[in-house]
C-alpha cells in the first residue's frame, strides 16, 4: 500500500511485536516503514521472513518470558507506537486446559507484558498502543475457544488501558481483523467448504489480505485519530454485520 502518501511517520519509533512471519504484523511493520518510521520487529522464531531481513532490526522474543520482555523494552527510552500482534492458535486442538492457558499467556498476557514494559517509553512519547484483537472476540468459535477467549480479553484490556493511561497522553486502541490470508489461517483455508462459506457470508465476497489491516493501524497511530481511544475497529469486509 502507498502508506507514505497518506500518512507521515518520519522520525517515529515503532515497535511491532509478533512480525516474524508474512502476516498482519509484518504488513503493519512494512506500512509504517514505508511511511517513514524507524521500525523494530520481534517474533518467537530465530529470524524474520527472508524478505524482511534487510528491512528491519529483528529481535527474537518470547512474550511469555517477562524478564526478556522487560529487558527488550529497557533499551528504548522513547517509543511512539507499540503494536501487539504476537498470537498463536491451533484450530480444533484448543480444548486441552494446558494449551488453553498457553494461548492466553501468549495472546492476552503477552500483550499486557509488552504494553506495561514499554509504558515508560510510551509515556515519554505520548505514544499509541495498537492491539490486534479478532472478530472472534465477539463470536463463539467451537474450533478456536482459547483464541477467541484471548482476543475477547485483548479487547477488554484495550478499554482498560485506554482509561488507565489517558492521563499519560497514551492512546490505546485495537483492531479486530476478520478472515485474513496468513500463515496462521492456512489450516482453516484448507477446508474448501469453510473457505467458501466465509466468502459467501462476507459482503465484500473475499478473504482479507494483511495489507487490509495495515491502513487501519496507520490511521489509529496518526493524528487523524487523536480523539480515538479505547476503540476496537472491525476490519472484516462486513462479516460481523451480517
Amino acid at each position: 500500500m502507498s502508506a507514505s502518501v497518506q500518512f507521515d511517520f518520519a522520525g517515529a519509533c515503532v515497535v511491532v511485536i509478533g512480525a516474524s512471519k508474512a502476516g498482519i504484523g509484518a504488513a503493519i511493520a512494512r506500512a509504517f516503514q514505508d511511511a517513514g518510521a524507524e521500525v523494530v520487529i520481534t517474533g518467537v522464531e530465530p529470524s524474520c521472513a527472508p524478505e524482511d531481513v534487510a528491512r528491519f532490526s529483528y529481535t527474537q522474543l518470547d512474550v511469555t518470558d517477562t524478564s526478556a520482555v522487560y529487558a527488550f523494552a529497557q533499551d528504548r527510552a522513547h517509543v511512539d507506537v507499540l503494536v501487539n500482534c504476537a498470537a498463536i492458535t491451533q484450530r480444533g486442538e484448543e480444548m486441552k486446559p494446558e494449551f488453553f492457558s498457553h494461548v492466553l499467556d501468549v495472546n492476552l498476557t503477552g500483550s499486557l507484558r509488552c504494553a506495561e514494559a514499554f509504558h515508560p517509553a510510551l509515556s515519554a512519547a505520548k505514544g499509541r498502543v495498537i492491539n490486534i484483537a479478532s472478530m472472534y472476540a465477539r463470536f463463539g468459535s467451537p474450533k478456536n475457544p482459547a483464541y477467541g477467549a484471548s482476543k475477547a480479553g485483548v479487547e477488554q484490556l484495550t478499554k482498560s488501558l485506554s482509561i488507565a493511561w489517558a492521563s499519560d497522553g497514551i492512546r490505546v486502541n485495537a483492531i479486530a481483523p476478520g478472515f485474513i490470508v496468513t500463515a496462521q489461517s492456512e489450516r482453516a483455508r484448507r477446508d474448501a467448504v469453510f473457505t467458501s462459506n466465509v466468502e459467501a457470508r462476507t459482503p465484500m465476497a473475499r478473504w482479507g489480505q494483511p495489507d487490509d489491516i495495515a491502513g487501519t493501524a496507520l490511521f489509529l497511530a496518526s493524528d487523524a485519530a487523536s480523539f480515538v481511544t479505547g476503540a476496537c475497529l472491525p476490519v472484516d469486509g462486513g462479516y460481523s454485520v451480517v
